[in-house]
């Protein structure tokens, strides 16, 4: 495997981006999500890009506009549509052997994909999409306030807090009073995303990161029989644990050889 950095135009600015290299006629283009640059945090998205070259399917990753290394401006995940098609020409150009390519996005990058219907990918791999509209929105599902709960009423430790005073009633009171909802306020942008994809005709997996607020507020909105759907126990929005990472591998690996 070997790694080039080089930019390529969208839209009269020059966008940082960066190819691991390999044989392989399947390619992975890497999106990144929020303003994140191309090696996403704490450098995992560079380390997702190497595993994945090696297994022989070579990875373009690229700074949008306004971020990192690229020029321009930031308009934000809404407004990347041009970021990702202009990303996708520049890996064909340089990978010529390339003839499917599956667009990966974590957070509101997999939004992006969603909304755009796929951007001109082949296939699709969505992780930990992102619904949420305002500050207000960003807090745990009241399904995931019940289990946190429920959880906490098994352990002894938690029951003494309780009884010795220890425990803040009021933040008590805002959460039981979100776990008594049925669920979270509906999103409009839930709704959006819904069409977009609704209009790719590709394989899609979407994945979930079963601690993650951001998955757990996506999952209240979706559909619950989505058999597109995979879930990973224990792992958090990055999947920053050695068993997460590898089960992201592992699920971006079995798309890419399909």
């Amino acid at each position: 495997m070997n790694r080039l950095a080089f930019s390529f135009e969208c839209q009269d600015a020059r966008c940082g981006a960066t190819l691991d290299s390999a044989p392989g006629t399947t390619g992975l283009l890497l999106v990144s999500g929020g303003n994140e640059v191309r090696a996403g945090a704490f450098n995992s998205q560079a380390r997702l890009a190497a595993g994945i070259a090696r297994a022989g399917f070579p990875v373009f990753r690229f700074d949008r506009r306004g971020i990192g290394d690229s020029e321009g401006q930031n308009r934000g995940f809404l407004n990347s549509r041009k970021d990702i098609e202009a990303a996708l020409l520049a890996f064909r150009a340089l990978a010529p052997q390339v003839e499917r390519v599956v667009g990966f996005g974590n957070c509101d990058a997999a939004s992006a994909l969603m909304l755009n219907a796929g951007a001109e990918c082949d296939a699709l791999v969505l992780s930990n999409p992102w619904t949420i509209e305002n500050d207000g929105d960003n807090i745990p599902p009241p399904a995931a306030v019940r289990s946190r709960y429920v959880e906490k009423l098994k352990n002894p430790k938690e029951l003494l807090r309780l009884a010795s005073g220890q425990v803040d009633l009021k933040k008590l009171a805002r959460g039981l009073r979100q776990a008594s909802k049925k669920q979270s306020a509906p999103s409009s942008l839930a709704d959006q995303m819904r069409a977009g994809i609704a209009g790719f005709t590709g394989p899609v997996r979407i994945l979930l990161a079963e601690t993650d607020r951001t998955a757990q507020l996506f999952d209240e909105r979706w559909d619950a029989a989505d058999t597109r759907i995979r879930r990973c126990a224990g792992a958090d929005h990055a999947y920053s644990s050695p068993q997460a990472s590898e089960w992201l591998r592992a699920q971006i690996l079995e798309v890419l050889r399909r």
